[in-house]
């Protein structure tokens, strides 16, 4: 790998290069990510969008929301119309900006699963779960966590079914105090989610210091502090 490969390669933003039938020919290790979250489909049609009329290149002034990937501009070029490429600009990414860490050292399991238990009482919705057994103990706001999920166990009242999963998000991180620290979440979904109630967890959420996603998936990006 060329030392010019390798800026592409290492650089923060995600680069996708795609041939005129919209197969990827390469792309940079931030791209690899974010395929996580959008299809190689809908990022070759963002650059057929975007692209200038003529050969060449053009940046667009775009905000484009996939998941936890916030994005503020494209580049897109081409010079012949076998290759196209798309250069997507990160928004910087989130940083926990409190002094002081709240919270004790917590078994995330446990606390899913007494407001599993809590939300089952009243009600007859089956609770999947879909957990990654190696997520260690973490400081974590517990008394918020739990006011939190309930509250997203509301937001799915309507469903025969509800499914939550705990995993890593690998390659991702979120830096507390000059620290990186990686990333893991809870989600939860299922086929009806209820708007108002969503709305109502985004005020209760923006009063607390957890990252989240509202999509038909809800998200809780919790930073793996153990100390």
């Amino acid at each position: 790998m060329t030392f010019e490969q390798q800026w592409i390669e290492y650089d923060y933003n995600p680069f996708v290069l795609f041939n005129s039938n919209g197969k990827i020919i390469s792309l940079n290790s931030e791209a690899q990510f974010l395929l996580g979250a959008i299809t190689a489909e809908e990022l070759f049609n963002f650059a057929t969008t975007y692209a200038n009329v003529s050969f060449g290149f053009k940046t667009t002034f775009v905000e484009l929301d996939f998941g936890r990937y916030k994005f503020f501009a494209i580049t897109v070029g081409y010079e012949n119309d076998e290759e196209i490429g798309i250069k997507l600009y990160q928004i910087p990414s989130f940083k926990l900006n409190k002094p002081k860490l709240e919270g004790e050292l917590t078994n995330i399991y446990t606390l899913v699963d007494l407001c599993i238990s809590t939300y089952s009482i009243n009600s007859d919705i089956i609770f999947l779960k879909d957990f990654d057994p190696t997520i260690p103990e973490i400081i974590i706001d517990s008394n918020n966590f739990i006011k939190i999920l309930n509250k997203i166990y509301s937001c799915y009242e309507n469903n025969e079914k509800i499914l939550t999963k705990i995993f890593y998000r690998v390659g991702e991180h979120i830096k507390f105090e000059d620290k990186k620290y990686s990333i893991f979440s809870v989600e939860v979904s299922s086929k009806n989610i209820n708007e108002d109630k969503i709305n109502e967890l985004k005020v209760l959420a923006a009063n607390t210091s957890f990252y989240m996603d509202f999509q038909k998936k809800v998200i809780i990006n919790i930073p793996m502090i153990t100390s």
